[in-house]
């Protein structure tokens, strides 16, 4: 959305009074321009092809190693596939102490307090633990059970969590419902961070997408998130490209800044790369510091090891270099 396009009334007090009523939201929400699909698949695409620099390379390894939230969302998952991620995120590289820890581990809420008393026990509390809830991946739940869902997870040592939107509500047109939703999980959250998914390959369309980010912006999220990783389309270029104009632009109207999290699908270098300069040619520098933009990602870092050690020495490591998640 072009800046002269956002809202007017700056002040993020005066666009909550769009929330007031479930016409006026929908009036506000409708009211953003349209999406120029062409534009944006075809930015996204430009930026695709920038290159790296040698030089700027082991930089952009360790800043995309320090953004990832370390996920494992299995209904396999045990207590020790959980202590073994912590213990990897820790310390990624344990023959080279100077890769950087990840940013988060991401875990089912029952898991929490495993992974949290994990990072403990390694001396990694400054790795957060990011729980998913609110029903997740489907969003199919009452209210009391996303609430209780929150506060369990909070309770058990979360520091972040990440909500899926109720999508059926939202394609339905009954906006001031999800937004609701969000304002009662962020006062559930207390003291955390609150991510909100929107699954964007079930959004359908651009249009659904901006209109989403505003919402969930409008209503307290910290980050916005384009999907759980359980479905056909997750994170891509143009959708995650549109969330960033989007935090941009609600910057700029409201002076409010809000984190990204693309999830799902990324799983090399080279796509981490794409995403970086998203960022730095869409936001710039203060949107590239794990604070505010995060990679959903399990393979991902198995990868970014190994380029860098190939940055290091050379040469590719053997496939036992890094621990298969």
């Amino acid at each position: 959305m072009p800046i002269d396009a956002a809202p007017r009334d700056a002040g993020r007090g005066s666009l909550s009074d769009v929330a007031t009523s479930d016409a006026a939201l929908r009036r506000f929400l409708q009211g953003l321009p349209g999406v120029d699909a062409v534009g944006l698949e075809a930015r996204a695409a430009a930026l695709g092809t920038r290159s790296i620099k040698t030089t700027a390379k082991a930089y952009a390894l360790d800043l995309a190693i320090s953004m990832i939230d370390l996920t494992t969302l299995e209904g396999a998952d045990t207590p020790g596939k959980v202590r073994s991620l912590c213990a990897k995120g820790a310390r990624p590289d344990p023959g080279d102490r100077s890769a950087p820890p990840v940013a988060a581990i991401c875990v089912y809420p029952d898991m929490a307090a495993t992974a949290r008393q994990a990072l403990t026990e390694l001396g990694a509390e400054g790795i957060n633990v990011a729980s998913v809830a609110t029903a997740f991946p489907s969003g199919r739940a009452s209210m009391a059970v996303k609430l209780a869902d929150t506060r369990e997870a909070v309770a058990a040592g979360a520091d972040e969590i990440d909500m899926v939107i109720d999508r059926g509500a939202f394609l339905a047109g009954r906006y001031l419902q999800v937004f609701e939703e969000i304002r009662e999980v962020k006062s559930a959250c207390g003291a955390a961070h609150l991510k909100v998914i929107f699954e964007n390959g079930e959004l359908a369309t651009y249009d659904n997408i901006r209109r989403a980010s505003w919402l969930a912006m409008l209503a307290g999220a910290d980050f916005i998130k384009t999907s759980t990783g359980k479905v056909a389309v997750n994170a891509t270029p143009p959708n995650t490209l549109l969330m960033l104009e989007a935090v941009r632009d609600f910057r700029t109207a409201t002076g409010q800044q809000v984190g990204v999290k693309p999830a799902g699908g990324i799983r090399t270098a080279k796509d981490a790369f794409k995403y970086l300069v998203m960022v730095n040619e869409t936001l710039g520098d203060d949107w590239l510091s794990p604070h505010w933009f995060r990679f959903g990602a399990s393979s991902l870092l198995n990868d970014l090891l190994m380029q860098r050690q190939k940055l290091a020495t050379g040469r590719y490591s053997g496939p036992d270099y890094v621990t298969v998640d």
